[in-house]
């Protein structure tokens, strides 16, 4: 989960395991732990991360429950502490309001442990994932309506990082957006009514905390392999057969916030050629010919059409006699149209993958479609849904970079505020060429 300051339950997800434990990694936490000269007291574990582990913590100064991020203490991991620090600080100092759906550094210190010194950020505690959103869902597209509200949240939190702070947050995903409260009421400390723990509980000696922990594993493990096996046989006709539910998402806030700045940048001071997860990779990260502010509004495209269908629109696989790169660039092209040949042949990585005519060199024979036919063929989009989506996002999968919409045109996109079907029928073709050419000319004004 990247550790993002989430509600998510770590138990859901594979463990950090107790490896890390160690100098220069993880520091060992134990509900009821103080930190900050006793101002922050641990609650329980939300999730971990590659870097660090976070915690819900309660802040006593201030009465309210935080999220606690404790980063391993080896040095290169104190860097990149550092550097997100320095950009959470931007984000915090430009926005007094707490208004632009950015998540919010709260406070920031060093904590010494037997592992080393650990670099710790205190941030606003923020609910489940989008990630977990869809899974709530059982993986189908929410609501439209649903998708335009989380949209037009993201798009405020972007045009903020870009347009005000040059901030490029290079990793945007599902996981990295969070919803401001839980999808579970009861995973919520306010509105669970759950007391604050303000000492370490009896009956928990510290020399037994790794313990504590491993069977506390085992056990989760042990539940959820019971599950699985339950679910397979119900899958194969067993007792406990039927057909799932709809889950109603009604009730849920979707407001939503970016978080996770730990690969962040400013445009103009990178510092990583190979930026963003590999499903909602840009082309032009893949060519390595430059990128800017638009490669994050090619991964929110990508997470519009998850969100709308339940699943991402690409997966690329190596294959035999291809990489994942290429399969990556395939698809592009099967869904968009061919890649313009400058762009094929701009990249320093072009010659891996395009001829000089700009053909694939490896993966021949392509299945040419449109996002509009993909969303009617298989999602069952009414044409009317599928057109208008697919006027939404083609403009933000461009293949040239900077014919793509920023943050702040794209909040600007009919298909935000479309809130009937009477209105989806209302927008014409006209209508659209206008405000398509209104973005243009807001294009050619902002690279004055």
């Amino acid at each position: 989960m990247s550790g993002s300051p989430s509600s998510s339950s770590a138990s859901e997800d594979e463990d950090e395991g107790i490896d890390s434990y160690r100098k220069g990694g993880y520091h060992a936490v134990r509900i009821g732990d103080s930190f900050s000269g006793g101002r922050y007291i641990a609650q329980r574990k939300l999730g971990w991360g590659e870097f660090s582990t976070v915690w819900l913590a309660y802040d006593t100064r201030s009465s309210e429950f935080v999220a606690l991020k404790i980063q391993k203490s080896a040095p290169q991991f104190a860097q990149a502490a550092l550097h997100e620090i320095e950009v959470l600080s931007a984000i915090a100092d430009g926005d007094p309001s707490n208004s632009k759906y950015v998540v919010r550094l709260i406070d920031h210190f060093k904590h010494t442990g037997p592992n080393g010194q650990h670099s710790c950020m205190v941030l606003e505690f923020l609910g489940d994932s989008l990630l977990r959103l869809v899974k709530y869902n059982r993986y189908k597209g929410l609501e439209l309506d649903k998708v335009r509200e989380i949209c037009k949240c993201i798009l405020i939190g972007l045009d903020y990082l870009h347009r005000e702070l040059g901030i490029i947050h290079t990793d945007l995903k599902l996981e990295n957006v969070l919803l401001l409260s839980t999808i579970n009421a009861t995973q919520d400390p306010i509105r669970s009514g759950t007391p604050p723990i303000l000492e370490r509980p009896e009956g928990i000696p510290n020399g037994g905390a790794t313990m504590n922990i491993i069977e506390k594993k085992l056990k989760q493990r042990a539940r959820r392999a019971a599950a699985r096996i339950s679910g397979r046989r119900a899958s194969m006709g067993g007792v406990g057969g039927g057909a799932k539910t709809n889950r109603s998402l009604d009730g849920i806030d979707l407001k939503c916030k970016v978080v996770d700045f730990g690969s962040a940048c400013w445009a103009d001071k990178q510092f990583a050629q190979e930026i963003q997860t590999r499903q909602y990779r840009s082309p032009e990260v893949i060519l390595q010919s430059g990128y800017s502010f638009s490669a994050d509004m090619w991964s929110f495209a990508c997470i519009a059409f998850e969100l709308a269908t339940g699943e991402m629109m690409f997966t690329p696989k190596g294959g035999q006699g291809f990489s994942e790169d290429e399969d990556h660039l395939a698809m592009m092209m099967e869904l968009l149209g061919k890649i313009p040949r400058k762009i094929a042949n701009g990249g320093a990585r072009s010659k891996d993958y395009f001829d000089r005519y700009g053909d694939l060199k490896r993966i021949r024979r392509l299945k040419y479609g449109s996002i509009e036919k993909l969303l009617i063929d298989k999602f069952r989009f009414s044409e009317t849904d599928a057109l208008e989506f697919a006027k939404f996002l083609c403009p933000l999968l461009d293949f040239e970079p900077e014919n793509r919409p920023t943050a702040q045109q794209c909040s600007q996109h009919p298909w935000l505020n479309i809130t009937s079907q009477n209105q989806t029928e209302v927008t014409s073709e006209s209508g659209m060429e206008k405000v398509n050419v209104g973005m243009r000319n807001l294009q050619m004004k902002a690279g004055k």
